[in-house]
């Protein structure tokens, strides 16, 4: 399956976060709205040392590397009740689907532990 950029999402500003991706059309449950390639990077180029620390918040774990995921994939913000998730679908992919019905103008957003009910703590405070 091609990889093409997805017109059902958006990048907006929000309040507290910085960039989101939010939605632009109903996006129903179980919907992949997004499918991005990763790009594959050491980890001690990303994650050892004062002069990495801008990519070190938008990288995913990635075997032993961390992964940059293109398209707006490194832009989700996180919430520990998160209406989307991602999973790794074939070789250096993330896709992101709905795990619930999502409305137009909301805020797209992940659970950083991997999984929509991982409920360990991250490292900065959490806006909801």
């Amino acid at each position: 399956m091609p990889l093409t950029q997805s017109v059902l999402i958006e990048i907006r500003n929000t309040r507290g976060k910085g960039r989101g991706v939010f939605a632009r059309v109903l996006i129903p449950e179980g919907t992949v709205f997004e499918r991005v390639p990763l790009l594959i990077i050491p980890a001690a180029e990303v994650l050892d040392g004062e002069d990495n620390r801008v990519l070190q918040d938008y990288v995913f774990e990635y075997k032993k590397d961390v992964a940059l995921a293109l398209g707006y994939g490194s832009l989700y913000n996180h919430s520990y009740h998160p209406n989307a998730r991602y999973d790794d679908a074939g070789r250096q992919i993330k896709e992101f689907r709905a795990l619930r019905d999502i409305h137009p103008g909301e805020e797209i957003t992940i659970n950083y532990n991997g999984a929509e009910d991982i409920m360990d703590p991250v490292e900065f405070p959490v806006v909801d």
